[in-house]
């Protein structure tokens, strides 16, 4: 059995939604968990589950934060989190399609992620170091997430499409 234990100094989860159908606002999950579980040093068959704090987002913006934080998008006095489970992972040479639940607003839905394995390294400490990128994408309205407004010029201010990509550090034992 492999211990697992997330260097949250060198990991992070960012997204990025197309503003105005021109550019793209990008941001930051700052507070999370995530727990692996598994028989050997990789992701094949790993129970896997992420947790997110809602409240930690932030888009170098404080005034796009807080309306985020609102019932118009996220209600994070309402749901503090948002959760992944992994329900199965496929490897695919180095690197791994995993499946799972993701719940954002009380909203569950099964999505599926590339996770590319970045490779297994030795710290200045002696620790075994792993690294992985998840990526993906989701439609915003399928969680609930509805808000919008249209533009004079044609198109809406918030693209429905979010992509995101996280990159995880773990310390093995």
């Amino acid at each position: 059995m492999t211990n697992w234990s997330l260097d949250k100094a060198h990991s992070e989860i960012e997204f990025k939604v197309k503003h105005m159908m021109i550019t793209n606002v990008k941001g930051q999950f700052q507070d999370f968990d995530l727990t692996v579980v598994s028989e050997s040093n990789d992701l094949e068959n790993a129970k896997i589950d992420l947790t997110i704090q809602t409240a930690s987002i932030t888009t170098k913006n404080e005034q796009r934060d807080e309306h985020l934080k609102s019932a118009d998008f996220f209600d994070v006095a309402t749901n503090p989190t948002i959760t992944f489970h992994a329900t199965s992972s496929k490897k695919d040479g180095d690197d791994i399609k995993l499946t799972g639940d993701l719940t954002i607003k009380g909203i569950t839905k099964s999505i599926t992620v590339d996770v590319e394995f970045g490779g297994v390294a030795k710290d200045p400490w002696g620790n075994e170091k792993v690294g992985y990128t998840a990526t993906g994408k989701i439609n915003r309205q399928d969680f609930g997430l509805t808000w919008n407004a249209a533009l004079e010029t044609g198109g809406l201010m918030v693209s429905d499409e979010v992509k995101f990509q996280a990159d995880f550090q773990f310390i093995l034992s």
